[in-house]
């Protein structure tokens, strides 16, 4: 018998409808760069998740679930606004929602609920390092320079060595005690935001660097079945999307890695999430000790995936299925059991799905919409979904703004204004890696689905939108630093490359700024 029929057995199944009381707990526990494609087969193989199988065993799995944005603030900002970034204008990691706008979780409060919100949120606007801002910055500067440590591993204690991410595991133990002091009289909402399976920052690479190392331990590894652990394919650089070779140099990753190196790094972050699927655990256990699990939706879901040396690249910040595509399921009570969608959905759909089972007004100018009519035992759907899915990107390590349209079996890329940088087309039936770019064998497909992006976008504008937002940002923090700007963007994450030719790189900056490029 495996593990998750196990938890079913000693947690139980859900008795309760959603009808039967008017207000359900509802529990969202959002990860960091968790790839939604571990979470049915084929992927779901590779490492043990029983918490995550228990969720799709008592609930739904969207199997087609993908972010607003791949990174993490403007897509928070997309799930906490139900809005697409573009009409939040949520640029990057600095600039996002506003401290004062209104979540799904101010209006469950003004409707009666407890709320708690614990741990990563990452939604509002000033945040994350300076490096980060900057590279987004300055992505239109026509330098190349790495941004990021090279992607490593990290091995840590033992077989007993279990809580790696300790931030995290506070944050859990936090979540746990809060559900384990409330009562069934008034209804509760918990959200609990986790760093995992985030990569950790290499601190070898000084103060200004970013998250490079997958780390863990023994324990965690042997829940990883390492011979399952496939070698994803490259295309020959001279061959990549310019957009993606710029990603993947500034990523760091342009250079030669062994075959093993590539199967730690993934075996690595699939042991990670295993990890972040035992802190999932631990909140579905605080809810069934407490008896509040009958009465409780739970929501597990990350902001964007990773994509673990896919395409030549880790991190995110990239249209690519391990970048865009990220888990979403769904139980609780009056909600369907062991059931799979495979309708296309996004995060932007959370907002008015939580408020929709809480029974609480969504209004009317959002961009996403309920899923409940999909998962519900007793309600039928009474209106159409889109049959597409919306991501765009605007921030560092990819140099021009990035549109994705998902629909049906073909994903669109376009870049920039549309004509300045040729768009990608894949057919994820036939090409799964999406290593074959046919956007020139079907201009026909190209053309179609450009007016359907277009309807919902007006991308060149927002672009343009964006190009103007970089400049001014820019300007303003380079006078703010007066006669420390040259000193202090040296030594910023890309400050190897920088100064090999700091002089240069200012100059063209400049060119930028005034327009002589």
């Amino acid at each position: 018998m495996n593990l998750t029929r196990i938890l079913v057995l000693i947690f139980g199944y859900y008795g309760l409808s959603l009808c039967q009381h008017p207000k359900p707990n509802v529990v969202v526990v959002m990860s960091d760069g968790f790839g939604g494609r571990l979470t049915f087969d084929p992927g779901s193989r590779v490492v043990q998740l029983p918490f995550i199988n228990y969720l799709r065993e008592l609930g739904t799995i969207f199997t087609n679930a993908y972010t607003n944005s791949p990174i993490c603030c403007p897509s928070r900002a997309a799930m906490w606004s139900g809005k697409f970034v573009h009409l939040t204008q949520s640029w990057n990691n600095y600039k996002c929602l506003d401290s004062n706008s209104t979540t799904w979780m101010d209006l469950l409060q003004r409707s009666g609920y407890v709320t708690k919100m614990i741990g990563k949120l990452d939604y509002v606007s000033g945040s994350h390092s300076v490096s980060n801002r900057v590279e987004a910055w300055t992505r239109d500067v026509p330098f190349l320079l790495s941004q990021e440590g090279r992607p490593v591993t990290q091995l840590v204690g033992n077989m007993s060595t279990v809580r790696i991410q300790t931030v995290d595991w506070r944050n859990t133990d936090s979540a746990v005690q809060w559900i384990q002091q409330r009562s069934s009289r008034q209804p509760f909402a918990l959200y609990l935001g986790l760093n995992l399976p985030h990569p950790y920052r290499t601190d070898s690479l000084g103060p200004t660097a970013g998250g490079s190392t997958f780390r863990t331990s023994p324990y965690w590894l042997t829940k990883v079945s390492l011979d399952l652990i496939a070698v994803p394919q490259w295309l020959p650089v001279a061959s990549m999307h310019r957009v993606d070779y710029y990603s993947t140099f500034t990523k760091n990753c342009s250079g030669d890695f062994t075959e093993d190196e590539v199967k730690s790094i993934r075996a690595f972050y699939y042991a990670m999430c295993a990890e972040t699927d035992a802190m999932l655990g631990h909140i579905i256990s605080a809810l069934r000790h407490t008896g509040l699990l009958n009465n409780t939706v739970v929501l597990f879901t990350a902001d964007h995936g990773e994509l673990a040396m896919e395409h030549r690249q880790f991190y995110k910040m990239s249209m690519f299925e391990g970048s865009s595509h990220v888990p979403l399921l769904i139980m609780g009570p009056g909600l369907k059991s062991s059931w799979q969608v495979d309708q296309l959905v996004s995060l932007v759909d959370v907002y008015p799905t939580v408020l929709d089972i809480a029974g609480v007004p969504a209004g009317t100018d959002l961009s996403g919409h309920s899923l409940l009519p999909l998962i519900s035992k007793y309600r039928l759907s009474k209106r159409q979904r889109p049959d597409w899915v919306l991501s765009e990107y605007h921030g560092c390590n990819v140099n021009a703004s990035t549109y994705m349209l998902r629909r049906g079996r073909w994903k669109y890329i376009a870049y920039a204004d549309g004509l300045s940088v040729a768009p990608q087309l894949f057919d994820l039936k036939s090409d799964r890696e999406e290593l074959h770019n046919v956007a020139v064998k079907f201009p026909d497909v190209v053309a179609r689905l450009d007016a359907v992006l277009l309807g919902l976008v007006d991308y060149p504008k927002v672009s343009k939108m964006v190009h103007l937002y970089n400049k001014e940002a820019f300007s303003d923090w380079r006078q703010r630093l007066g006669g420390n700007y040259s000193q202090v963007i040296a030594n910023l994450r890309w400050h190897v490359d920088w100064q090999k030719n700091a002089s240069a790189n200012e100059r063209l900056i400049d060119m930028w700024l005034n327009g002589s490029l």
